[in-house]
Formats: C-alpha cells, sequence, structure tokens
C-alpha cells in the first residue's frame, strides 16, 4: 500500500520542488493554486508521474481534477488502482 509520505516524497522528486519538504505538505491541502500552488505543467507532470511510478494511465480531464484534488484523494486513488 502506497503511503501518503511517499506520494508527498516522489512528487517533489519529479517536480523538482526544492523549497519544500514533505513535512510541509498537508495531506488534505489542494495541490494546485492556494494549496501546494502547482499549474497546468505541474498536472501534465503529475499524469506522466503517475504512469511511470505507478503504471496508472489517466484519460478523462474531469478525473484528474478529482484525483488531483490532494495529497489524500491522489494517494486514495493509486491504492483504489493498484489493489
Amino acid at each position: 500500500m502506497t503511503t501518503y509520505e511517499e506520494v508527498k516524497q516522489k512528487i517533489i522528486e519529479a517536480l523538482n520542488l526544492e523549497d519544500i519538504t514533505a513535512d510541509e505538505i498537508e495531506n488534505d491541502a489542494p495541490l494546485f493554486n492556494e494549496g501546494l500552488g502547482l499549474d497546468s505543467v505541474d498536472a501534465i507532470e503529475l499524469i506522466i508521474f503517475l504512469d511511470n511510478q505507478y503504471g496508472i494511465k489517466i484519460d478523462n480531464a474531469g478525473e484528474s481534477r478529482e484525483v488531483f484534488a490532494s495529497i489524500k484523494t491522489l494517494t486514495d486513488f493509486i491504492n483504489q488502482k493498484n489493489s
């Protein structure tokens, strides 16, 4: 089972987020805008990250909004797809 901390660390590495640690990212904080502050380019990189790290493909833009809402929703999605 994938943990929140594992996903946080992998996102930090995948997106080269040098000014933040996994401990500073709240599980329920939004990944985009006022939360972690990711943008549309980061969204594309997250889609690639999911495919490369977990073999999960997202084809639907509506689904990606829900999946990438927070670390919690992303980790839950990964665990659901890999169970």
